[in-house]
Parts: structure tokens; C-alpha cells; sequence
């Protein structure tokens, strides 16, 4: 029964995102080509009050393009239901996939998709993988992670930053590891740890399903000396991280293809 009331919640909500996401083309004269979910309802591990957060990428017309004058490049909202959106120009969105930025290769690889139009996103995925940075992607997650361990170290963190921390601890090891773009579904991470460190963190998880983001519970030491551990070997070894330049060539085909 509680499964049948969530997806019901969850197929009105994303009707409520589609409808929002129309507004904004119609508001903003632009085509959206995609909008997906991002944040802890993407990863896998979110709460009942947990924000859906939606992430875009619309394209103007091709005259706005070829403008002297730069023009705002990004489109905000937010509702009083706990949608928050945020979306990145066609022009901006390309750029930083160059830079193997990592928040817009969240967006990328996003298991929750709510719009996809033609061919930009499987491309822009395809461009992704064949010139990810991981010198880029390894110290975002890394700077992210400092702020969040201290508050480890301190033992006064709630359970949505505990998961932030591991999150971006994992997600820095697997570039280190593999030299690619970690997942986005937390427990594909699980490929860098034990079977007992995925049996407690499947156990956490089901407990932050039921309560607030923000309240506080008991993590299990085990699980805070493993991220402690990881944080440890990120720190040790980020010297020997891989750098790799991106095609260039290959971006600027891409975005007059999708313009013209």
C-alpha cells in the first residue's frame, strides 16, 4: 500500500514538473532538450522531504547565437511545492562539458529523465565520455568532500551530510581508480567497497527514507572509519590523478550541428 501512495505522489509530481518545465518555454521563448532530475532523488538516497530538483538545457533561436552582446544564460524557479529548477543555456551547458564539469555531468547521466529531445543528450553523454577530465572531476568532489569530513571528524552531522560526505569521497576514489565518470546512482559506488560497508549503508539508507534531511541519527563507526579511509587514500594519491585536454574540434561540430 505505501508503495502504491508513493508512486501515485511521485506520477502527480512529475506531472506537475512537466507542467512547469512547459511554462518556462512558453515564459522564456525557448526549446527545452532535456530536463532531468538531479541531487539526492537521482543518487538514490533521498528523504520524504527532499526537494525535487530539476536541471535543463534549452536552446535558443539561432539569431540570439550570433549577438555582439552576451545575454543571460541561465533560467531559475522555484515553487512553493518543492520543485526548485534551474537551467543552463545550450551555449554555457556545452562549454562546461568541455571542462568535464561535474554538477552538469550529473545531469547528464541522471537515471530520471523528464524531457529528451532528439539527439543532444545521447551526444552531449557520447562527447562526455570520450573527453572527461579527471584531474577536473576528482578535486570537485575532493574540495567538496573537505568541508563535509570536518563535520565527520566532529561527529555532529546529520544524515543527508553524512551521505553527501560519503557520496563525494566515492565518487573522488572512483576517478582515482578508474580514470572515469563515477555513477550517479550511489549504490553503483558500491563496486569500491566491502559487502558488510554495503549491507550498513543499504541499512542507513532505508532509514533516511523515513526521516527528515536534516534530523540526526546514529552512524555506525564501521561506516564513518570507511569513509574516513577513503578520504585518506584520495588524499594521499591525488597527485597521481590523470589530465587529459578535450577535443575541441569535436565540441564546435557538435554545437553548429545542433545550431544550424
Amino acid at each position: 500500500m505505501v508503495e502504491v501512495c508513493n508512486t501515485i505522489k511521485y506520477l502527480a509530481m512529475e506531472n506537475q514538473i512537466l507542467k512547469e518545465l512547459k511554462r518556462v518555454e512558453e515564459v522564456n521563448n525557448v526549446e527545452l532538450l532535456f530536463a532531468v532530475e538531479s541531487g539526492s532523488r537521482a543518487w538514490g538516497f533521498e528523504s520524504p522531504d527532499s526537494d525535487y530538483d530539476v536541471r535543463f538545457v534549452y536552446r535558443r533561436g539561432c539569431e540570439a547565437y550570433l549577438s555582439l552582446w552576451d545575454s543571460k544564460d541561465t533560467i531559475e524557479f522555484m515553487t512553493e511545492d518543492n520543485l526548485d529548477g534551474s537551467g543552463w543555456d545550450f551555449k554555457k551547458a556545452t562549454l562546461l562539458l568541455s571542462k568535464s564539469n561535474a554538477s552538469f555531468l550529473g545531469w547528464l547521466f541522471s537515471p530520471i529523465v523528464y524531457i529528451e529531445r532528439g539527439d543532444v543528450l545521447r551526444n552531449m553523454k557520447k562527447l562526455a565520455i570520450e573527453n572527461f577530465n579527471p584531474v577536473s572531476g576528482f578535486y570537485h568532489y575532493q574540495s567538496m568532500n573537505k568541508g563535509f569530513y570536518q563535520g565527520l571528524k566532529e561527529n555532529d552531522m546529520d544524515i543527508k551530510s553524512f551521505f553527501y560526505t560519503a557520496r563525494t569521497a566515492l565518487c573522488a576514489n572512483w576517478i582515482l581508480k578508474f580514470g572515469s565518470i563515477p555513477p550517479v546512482r550511489f549504490k553503483e559506488l558500491y563496486a569500491l567497497i566491502d559487502q558488510e560497508s554495503m549491507q550498513l549503508f543499504d541499512t542507513l539508507m532505508d532509514k533516511k527514507a523515513t526521516i527528515k534531511e536534516k534530523d540526526k541519527c546514529e552512524i555506525d563507526l564501521r561506516l564513518v572509519e570507511v569513509i574516513h579511509q577513503i578520504v585518506t587514500e584520495n588524499n594521499n594519491l591525488k597527485d597521481v590523478v590523470e589530465t587529459r585536454k578535450a577535443n575541441y574540434k569535436e565540441f564546435d561540430r557538435f554545437f553548429l550541428n545542433e545550431l544550424l
